[in-house]
């Protein structure tokens, strides 16, 4: 493992985390991660009308949702702060003197301007390649009120913070020249370059903003979509484990995610694929913190009472674990098994019942049920299925309208723990109810 790999995510907190940003601090921790080096957080925070204390708290919490822990940092410390750009003011002063010295930095119409080399500039991009641009014109290192611009602190941070790679979205390419310049005129060593793929609208063209659907990891967090989930799902935005498998652990990814493996093209954003992801690690969650997740959303939306009987919740999620989609429809998907007010699937019902024996199916296993002493889903499925063969029909007749009598759902867990769990007397007065008023 090269333990003197230094990245850094340098983002500037605007109140949002958008998807773009949170690829790219995954992209460089998993970097970091995977060759035992250090991951840097830096503060682009000299926007002082944006950059609040709430902008901040946004940004940390995001990227503790995620579980992207920084090495070095805000809140983490490190040998090489601050890691805050309005805190770096007199390092960079005494760089812009380095460049005044060298006769490289000029003044001109209040500004300061940086003085090209006129040189091409080739680097080579561990993803895109040999890259090479021309600048063509000396540009502003320092604005006419003093302060200095995002091409020049950029360098001079990678440079006293040590950054050995530079993983950043491909929209940066076109800097790379004018930060090759500005490397080359303080002797610095360059960094390696990683251009990562843009990530693409889901519908339409152009790269993804913070107004598009989708596009804020708050959304998502406020959504109740697992962080292990969206965290896999932004990993293949633009890279792959080379084997078309799609849900992977973070210790599989970590151990097979390096540069050589992102993608020159760019990624499309699919909101259908990140549910499918989040939905297959729902029903993969162990019971009990599937219970911890979902007892608390199931209380405050007053589907779940103080006092519900710990080993009946238990056996409502153990068979409706398999059918969940998220953890956000869960007091919609499992209210009929706390409250007598859920509500019906019309079109279920006119789907099920336009079949003029499926009352009649009702009042027969209705009869059943009644009768059935042991009321198991061991001992009902083969008592059904005697009923079916009595009346010369199969058990989907009966099946079908006692599901939706008992749940008013046509879809659900599996139909005898169903039972079992719901019990001989909710299951008889919801078919007598059901028929009484049919």
């Amino acid at each position: 493992m090269n333990n003197t790999v230094r990245v850094r995510f340098a983002p500037s907190p605007t109140g949002f985390f958008h998807i773009g940003s949170a690829r790219t601090a995954l992209f460089n921790w998993l970097y970091a991660r995977h060759t035992g080096g250090t991951f840097v957080l830096r503060v682009e925070d000299t926007d002082k009308e944006r950059n609040t204390e709430e902008a901040l708290r946004v940004l940390y919490e995001g990227m503790r949702w995620l579980g992207l822990d920084w090495d070095e940092g805000p809140e983490a410390g490190g040998d090489y702060g601050p890691y805050f750009q309005s805190q770096r003011e007199d390092i960079y002063k005494s760089y812009l003197e380095k460049l005044r010295a060298s006769g490289r930095a000029y003044d001109k119409e209040g500004a300061v301007f940086f003085k090209i080399s006129g040189e091409a500039q080739v680097i080579q991009d561990a993803v895109r390649g040999e890259v090479s641009r021309t600048e063509e014109k000396d540009f502003v290192i320092f604005r006419s009120n003093g302060t200095p611009v995002f091409h020049f602190v950029n360098v001079v941070d990678d440079i006293e913070m040590k950054i050995t790679h530079v993983i950043r979205g491909e929209d940066h390419l076109s800097n790379t020249s004018k930060h090759v310049e500005l490397f080359k005129a303080f002797g610095a060593p360059l960094p390696t370059f990683a251009h990562i793929p843009l990530i693409l609208k889901s519908q339409g063209s152009g790269k993804m903003s913070k107004r598009d659907e989708g596009a804020l990891i708050e959304d998502y967090a406020s959504r109740h979509f697992l962080p292990e989930a969206v965290r896999n799902y932004l990993c293949l935005l633009g890279w792959s484990p080379k084997d078309d498998r799609e849900i992977l652990s973070i210790e599989e990814i970590i151990k097979l995610f390096d540069l050589s493996g992102i993608n020159k093209n760019n990624a499309r954003f699919d909101e259908r694929k990140l549910s499918f992801i989040n939905a297959d690690y729902v029903r993969k969650l162990p019971l009990e913190t599937l219970a911890w997740l979902t007892r608390p959303m199931l209380t405050q939306a007053g589907v779940l009472e103080e006092g519900c009987d710990e080993d009946y919740f238990q056996s409502v999620l153990a068979i409706s674990q398999e059918k969940v989609k998220d953890l956000e429809s869960m007091p919609d998907f499992l209210k009929y098994f706390f409250k007598e007010d859920y509500s019906q699937d019309e079109k279920a019902h006119k789907k099920i019942f336009k079949k003029p024996e499926a009352k009649t199916r009702l009042e027969e296993i209705f009869g059943l049920f009644k009768s059935q002493e042991v009321f198991t889903a061991e001992a009902l499925e083969p008592a059904v299925e005697a009923l079916a063969t009595e009346h010369e029909t199969g058990t989907g007749a009966y099946i079908q309208p006692v599901r939706f009598a008992i749940s008013g759902q046509g879809m659900g867990p599996s139909f005898y723990p169903l039972l079992e769990v719901l019990g001989k007397d909710r299951v008889i007065g919801r078919i007598e109810s059901f028929l009484a008023a049919s």
